[in-house]
């Protein structure tokens, strides 16, 4: 019994904590509404409240979101939505051609 114990305990220990499946990923989000200087802050607030969001950056001048998120948290409907819910909007920018 002792020695099926320790094979259990040496197996369950070479196991990796967590699943490496989920990555980070960055979106360009195209804003609507942004009428003043103190919407993107509105913004933003409402992206950092969505699970998984790791950062959000709101640029009043280019009407956009650049936000980076944990993919097995998050996605960009979710980001969508929590943007539309406070009256903003958005949706994927297109990125520029290279």
């Amino acid at each position: 019994m002792r020695r099926i114990l320790l094979v259990g305990l040496i197996a369950a220990l070479s196991l990796p904590a967590a699943p490496a499946f989920a990555a980070e990923r960055t979106v360009r989000l195209a804003v609507e509404n942004m009428t003043c200087p103190t919407c993107p802050y509105v913004v933003k607030q409402a992206l950092t409240r969505v699970p998984g969001v790791v950062r959000a950056e709101v640029s009043y001048s280019d009407r956009a979101a650049v936000v980076t998120f944990d993919d097995a948290q998050a996605d960009v409907a979710a980001l969508t939505a929590a943007t539309a819910g406070v009256g903003f909007p958005s949706q994927p920018a297109e990125q520029p051609a290279r």
